[in-house]
């Protein structure tokens, strides 16, 4: 796809149509890859965006509890020291 290069201020930049915004979740930050002779966009990705709000949902409903025991009855900790 061949895109027009514009001046914004002092430098240049491009633009990106809605569709492709939308299509590969460009959101307000990109990686910026250059490699090799090319420059590659990559949507910035966020894999634990929402984790506070869950966990905090968890905590609420009581879902946080251990699964297993963090000590075990058999567990000698003097050997730690």
């Amino acid at each position: 796809m061949e895109v027009s290069v514009v001046k914004i201020g002092n430098s240049k930049g491009i633009r990106f149509s809605k569709t492709i915004i939308e299509r590969y979740n460009i959101r307000d930050t990109v990686d910026l890859i250059l490699d090799k002779g090319q420059i590659i966009i990559k949507p910035l990705s966020r894999p634990r965006k929402g984790w506070e709000k869950t966990f905090m949902d968890m905590h609420a409903n009581g879902d946080d509890t251990l699964l297993i025991p963090d000590v075990f009855e058999d567990e000698n900790l003097d050997e730690w020291k």
